[in-house]
């Protein structure tokens, strides 16, 4: 008889001298909440044309900054923010900014020279990010440890597409206001409102399949065991209702592997759930895929020309990740 996913990780810890990081069963997700994140520096969103007295130009770009970098030192000081980079930058009064950015994780010195802007600040040409927030919904928690999983895909800069770097960040609680259900060509989203104030856990890990972090305190839904995803008739889990989480139906179509991991192709089936969003939305990312019972899997992507399909990973995949933060902790 075969092993299940999970027993095959835990003994793969196990031989390593790893601590364990699941039960045998994991309680399931389905909630949204609110995400918030701090990067580890300033990421470089974009490059743009500095207006000038004497025409536009892009002192970032003329240096070898790109779309993606992340910058953490100026002149050998650490940056933390957009602005506190952009004062740092004002201080210099036109000398050479000496710029730390991280390419591909590898530290990388270029220098920059700004320039004065028509409205009399100094300039380096760059769109600058330091933090996200959002809505997502959980995949699944450990009821021993409170070791969660969401998204089951990074957070990642929508300008750029770059994996945020992240310094800290955490869960919070969050109520869905309004649906704006998609269509062919404009994917529909869960506006919600998050509250700050109410922190679930904290982020500790921001990965390809998902983010991972601790939550403060467990509280124990439907308990399931994981199994191994296939195609055929499915359920998800998704809160499309203030407060109510509910079991939708879905077909796997296919599945696929590449270098990134175990993904598959599913159609939303369910009447409810095509008349209430029009198929998945932005805000569902993280929605457990269950069959036979079974924790298999999560929601990841929508089909940009058709909401009625979207893109889904196995749940072998995040729990690879959340092992990795659990051993690191």
């Amino acid at each position: 008889m075969k092993k299940t996913i999970l027993t095959a990780l835990i003994a793969l810890a196990l031989a390593a001298a790893a601590p364990t990081a699941f039960a045998r069963e994991l309680a399931l997700g389905g909630q949204v909440v609110g995400i918030q994140i701090s990067t580890a520096g300033v990421l470089v969103a974009g490059t743009g044309a500095v207006e000038t007295g004497e025409g536009s130009r892009s002192p970032a770009e003329e240096a070898g900054v790109h779309t993606g970098d992340v910058i953490v030192e100026l002149a050998g000081r650490k940056v933390k923010s957009a602005g506190e980079l952009i004062s740092a930058v004002a201080e210099l009064q036109g000398a050479d900014a000496e710029l730390t950015v991280l390419r591909g994780g590898k530290p990388l010195l270029l220098t920059v020279k700004p320039i004065r802007s028509k409205e009399n600040q100094w300039m380096l040409g760059m769109w600058l990010r330091d933090g996200i927030s959002g809505i997502g919904t959980v995949t699944f928690c450990d009821p021993a440890t409170g070791l969660y999983g969401a998204l089951g895909h990074s957070i990642s800069d929508s300008d750029s597409g770059a994996m945020l770097p992240m310094d800290e960040g955490s869960i919070t609680e969050a109520q869905i206001v309004s649906i704006k259900p998609g269509t062919a060509g404009a994917p529909g989203e869960l506006n919600g409102s998050a509250d700050p104030g109410k922190v679930l856990g904290s982020i500790e890990r921001n990965t390809e399949h998902g983010i991972y972090g601790h939550m403060n305190h467990v509280g124990v839904g439907r308990v399931v065991e994981t199994g191994e995803i296939r195609t055929g008739p499915a359920t998800i889990l998704a809160t499309v209702d203030e407060g109510k989480t509910k079991e939708f139906s879905v077909r796997v179509s296919r599945i696929y592997r590449d270098g990134d991991g175990e993904h598959v192709m599913l159609s939303v089936t369910d009447p409810e759930l095509c008349a209430r969003t029009g198929g998945i939305v932005q805000g569902m990312s993280g929605s457990p895929i269950l069959q036979d019972g079974k924790l298999v899997g999560a929601v990841t992507h929508v089909f940009l020309s058709d909401p009625k399909r979207g893109y889904g990973i196995s749940i072998r995949d995040m729990l690879d990740d959340a092992l990795i933060l659990d051993e690191a902790a």
